[in-house]
């Protein structure tokens, strides 16, 4: 575990911080692991901080597409396999790893570079974590089992009328969102958008590279990985982790619970997969939304004309690193 630090005695940020980001499937794991290379080969070392909700997991790593033993053992990546995908994991807990990672990357001499594409961590690394106003468990049940009785589009209908602000930013179909808003709607008579405003600058200089490939490409790209993923045994993990017991954010995340109905047989195999890229398509549009609110992303032309060689010298000018 991190250690645990009071807001005043937490060391100083620096004052450049580096982010390469982009869309699911967009390629950023192996742009990242080639700027690793060749930083080391130029003599410099570098930290690799993941910024993905799902490679927290520690047993899940196909269905999550985590980088694999030989890509580790070159260069390490900090913020993963932080928990079992039985427990809960608050974003709050994410941010204590990942800035201690920073800090240690630091301390070592090291450049840390966060990469990922979870939209909600990239916020909160960049302008803190709002003072969100705690659980209410008994709500939540009661608002989730309206989800199955009514369908999730009741709730977002509700949220669209209460809280047009969140309502409108929310995916109607991303129910985990949807009852957090009403939740704290009806517990506190305040819009979850109102606790969101409290979300204040760290102060630092970013550099921002996102990646972007072409919506057809990336199709395909999203098409192939879903395929790798049911070869290599995807199906096999997610029954192993649902014996363990899931907890609710895992079992709904992209991927898992396409298998988790095909186990249960309400998806067949191929019905499976055509639920997994439609939700892994919403996935990337909503990725998308959260990036254009930075103004100082430069963006890099990442597909498959492009060599990877070409993408990291460019991603390298942006994060100012010299290779």
């Amino acid at each position: 575990m991190p250690n645990s630090q009071s807001p005043s005695s937490t060391p100083a940020l620096p004052a450049l911080r580096r982010f390469l980001i982009g869309a699911t499937a967009t390629g950023k794991t192996a742009v990242a692991f080639a700027l690793a290379a060749k930083l080391k080969a130029a003599g410099r070392g570098v930290s690799l901080i993941s910024m993905d909700s799902m490679l927290v997991y520690r047993d899940l790593d196909i269905v999550t597409a985590k980088p694999n033993a030989r890509e580790l053992e070159q260069c390490p990546v900090a913020a993963i396999d932080l928990a079992n995908s039985s427990e809960p994991f608050s974003v709050a807990r994410y941010v204590e790893y990942a800035q201690e990672a920073e800090l240690d990357a630091l301390a070592r001499g090291a450049i840390p570079i966060f990469s990922g594409g979870t939209g909600l961590y990239l916020k909160t690394l960049t302008h803190g974590l709002f003072a969100g106003p705690p659980a209410q468990l008994q709500l939540r049940e009661l608002l989730e089992k309206r989800a199955a009785e009514s369908g999730v589009e009741s709730l977002h209908s509700e949220l669209l009328k209460l809280d047009p602000e969140s309502g409108s930013k929310i995916h109607p179909n991303d129910l985990r969102r949807i009852v957090r808003a009403l939740e704290v709607l009806h517990s506190t008579g305040k819009p979850i958008s109102q606790f969101q405003r409290q979300w204040s600058e760290t102060g630092s200089r970013r550099a921002m590279a996102a990646l972007r490939v072409e919506k057809d490409e990336l199709l395909e790209r999203i098409r192939a990985r879903i395929d790798w993923m049911f070869e290599h045994g995807a199906v096999e993990e997610v029954r192993r982790a649902r014996e363990r017991g899931l907890s609710r954010e895992a079992s709904e995340a992209v991927g898992v619970r396409e298998i988790l109905n095909l186990l249960d047989g309400t998806l067949t195999n191929e019905a499976a997969r055509a639920q997994m890229l439609k939700r892994t398509k919403e996935l990337a549009r909503r990725q998308m939304t959260w990036f254009r609110s930075y103004p100082e992303i430069r963006w890099i032309e990442a597909g498959a004309a492009r060599s990877v060689e070409a993408i990291v010298d460019e991603v390298s000018n942006v994060l100012e690193v010299e290779c």
